[in-house]
């Protein structure tokens, strides 16, 4: 008959018990919280404030859809300031339990970490990716009193004029700002950059004549051109933007793989159970492939997007924060807030 030895497995002291009991207790609250989830409301924050294209889109699309869908009311909360900083603080320090979710701008989790010096998230590290649910592309416009008809004019245009003439933007890093830097690298061009604290303000500047050229949103290119208030030369996206269908994009023009797009991200604390993720991300990607919404992102002038899963949507954050950090620094801009 084989021998059989035995382990004799000590007896476990009075304080490894009790620190046993509290982690399976702990294990089972959370198991139950993620499986009774959601049970009461979830917030969802946006940095911008009341009115815009986020801000209708939040109250329009995405609080009452999910709300049907998960059975639970869905605020939303505007918290502005400190160029998105304050909102993406306070929601990368709340709970990470699904239940406050962050509605963002492309440039609060890419240009930020690189413009400035002291920012108290970490965008790569403080946030889970929820859902990828649009990009916006630009419309490179300028005023019709100027004798440019095309992207050929405009370079040539601006090289007989180097440093003479300027250009808006909706600020110091923002997507419309740095596009244009990466035309004028390309492109070769010097001209002033003109900051402004929204799109209306930079747009209006161009069609005053205080400006030579912006790029602006979709929308407001395609009315002020109906008017011929402004003359849109090229669009910032590899292909046509279906709100201005007639206007080439730079990459069919010769600036191969030029691309300068502002996208909207639906993410949560770093540390939300990926349950609770995996349920946000069908959910939110259900709501992105629906009628109404197509229909209102197409209206504004964006591509709804169908959501990589959260694991690739996390790869391509990475490499949108080191993208555009790298042009950040080229530009002269980082770290300097």
């Amino acid at each position: 008959m084989r021998n059989f030895r035995w382990l004799v497995v000590p007896p476990l002291s009075r304080g490894m018990t009790v620190a046993c009991v509290a982690a399976a207790v702990a294990f089972g609250q959370a198991a139950h919280a993620q499986s009774d989830y959601p049970n009461r409301p979830i917030t969802l924050v946006l940095p911008l404030g009341a009115g815009g294209a986020m801000d209708i889109l939040a109250r329009g699309q995405f609080a009452p859809k999910l709300s049907e869908r998960l059975g639970k009311p869905v605020v939303v909360e505007n918290r502005t300031g400190g160029g998105t900083v304050i909102a993406a603080t306070s929601v990368a320090k709340s709970p990470p339990d699904g239940y406050t979710l962050f509605f963002v701008p492309a440039g609060t989790l890419t240009t930020n970490a690189t413009l400035y010096k002291n920012l108290p998230y970490d965008p790569g590290k403080d946030f889970v990716p929820i859902a990828l649910t649009s990009k916006l592309g630009f419309v490179l416009s300028v005023h019709p009193s100027t004798p440019v008809k095309s992207i050929p004019e405009l370079v040539a245009y601006v090289k007989e004029r180097p440093g003479q003439l300027s250009y808006g933007s909706t600020g110091i890093g923002a997507t419309p700002h740095l596009a244009v830097e990466m035309f004028q690298r390309a492109a070769g061009l010097q001209m002033t950059h003109v900051p402004y604290r929204g799109m209306p303000q930079a747009t209006n500047d161009v069609v005053a004549g205080h400006t030579q050229m912006v790029f602006t949103d979709p929308p407001l290119a395609q009315s002020l051109s109906a008017d011929n208030k402004l003359r849109p030369v090229a669009v910032s996206t590899l292909e046509r933007i279906p709100a201005v269908p007639a206007v080439p994009s730079l990459h069919e023009l010769g600036f191969k793989d030029f691309e300068a797009v502002s996208w909207h991200m639906i993410v949560a604390p770093a540390g939300t159970p990926k349950p609770v993720v995996d349920r946000l991300h069908a959910e939110f990607k259900a709501i992105v492939a629906s009628p109404e919404f197509q229909q209102q992102a197409l209206k504004m002038g964006l591509n709804a997007i169908d959501s990589p899963p959260p694991e690739a949507l996390k790869r391509y954050l990475d490499a949108e924060i080191l993208r555009w950090g790298e042009l950040v620094k080229q530009v002269g801009i980082a770290g300097t807030q």
